[in-house]
């Protein structure tokens, strides 16, 4: 037997609120209602949804799965509504995004509350992390995702330029030298990103082609921010984004190097499936970041040397 749809919906909001109560408040129902529909689905299907106490309400394992699947669902219908809805041009309905976690935290945040305040009738889910979402599989309408991308079925929109900066502080310089090319980096010791002390730095060398050199450290993290702390302290030299490192080598706590030998660039982008691209959800959240980075993003302003292209 199909569950009903009344049923599912009052499962996802349940899931979702993680109380009986604000899932009744939502669907303007009686929470008795919303427990009775709630039960019944778990009838339909034979299996327990949601462990329930006195304290706590929360998906059991087969609640999880099923809640993403539903998730897809009403968002697929959500979609296919707005479509055929004379309200079409009004940005509405649940919009959840993916970011990563120190970009997201440090810069994304920030410009939130004003796409709220421009558009009521949205409700935004925000996803912080550093693992790469599978966008369709987990119900998510886009993702914002540094770097150059591959080839994919996504629709792909560059939102700005991303500089890549090599800096240590003005201590461990005055310590261990200043590296004139990138070759010299192999006397030093440098902060790696990517779950090994040894690794290999991509640069431009003077004929203008990719250079890669391998660099070495005692130290590697899988976060930028932790990364640029331990440059602050004097105990090595950084390769990360600059939206990581304006701020203190604007106040001079660090030091660009290699200028010349800028390394690769990269960039900003917007990601979502094709069935989105017509969503004026979605639209009108990628512009607002475009509006908000582009055409060069205020992280960058008052630094030196080439910006990506």
């Amino acid at each position: 037997m199909t569950p009903r749809f009344d049923t599912i919906l009052a499962f996802v909001r349940v899931a979702e609120t993680g109380s009986f109560s604000e899932a009744a408040r939502r669907l303007n129902l009686s929470k008795s209602m919303i427990s009775r529909q709630v039960s019944a689905l778990e009838a339909d299907l034979g299996v327990r949804l949601l462990h329930r106490t006195t304290r706590s309400l929360s998906p059991t394992e087969a609640g999880r799965a099923y809640l993403e699947r539903c998730q897809r669902i009403l968002a697929d219908l959500d979609e296919a509504n707005l479509l055929v809805s004379h309200l079409q041009a009004v940005p509405r309905g649940r919009l959840r995004v993916s970011a990563p976690l120190s970009f997201g935290i440090g810069h994304l945040s920030s410009c939130l509350p004003g796409f709220l305040e421009r558009y009521p009738e949205i409700e935004l889910e925000m996803g912080f992390t550093d693992r790469h979402v599978d966008l369709v599989e987990e119900g998510w309408d886009l993702a914002v995702r540094i770097g150059r991308l591959a080839d994919s079925s996504l629709i792909v929109r560059r939102l700005a330029p991303v500089r890549r900066l090599a800096a240590a502080s003005p201590a461990y310089l005055a310590r261990r030298g200043t590296p004139v090319r990138p070759e010299d980096l192999a006397g030093h010791d440098c902060l790696t990103h990517g779950g090994r002390v040894h690794s290999e730095w991509r640069f431009t060398g003077d004929d203008g082609k990719p250079l890669q050199v391998e660099v070495r450290g005692r130290f590697d993290a899988d976060n930028g921010d932790v990364l640029r702390d331990m440059a602050l302290a004097g105990l090595g030299i950084v390769l990360l984004p600059s939206f990581f490192l304006g701020d203190d080598i604007r106040a001079g706590k660090l030091v660009p190097l290699l200028e010349k030998y800028v390394p690769l660039d990269s960039s900003l982008n917007a990601v979502y499936p094709h069935g989105r691209h017509l969503s004026p959800k979605v639209r009108a959240f990628v512009d607002h970041l475009a509006a908000t980075f582009c055409p060069e993003p205020y992280w960058d302003r008052g630094l030196t040397g080439p910006a990506a292209s």
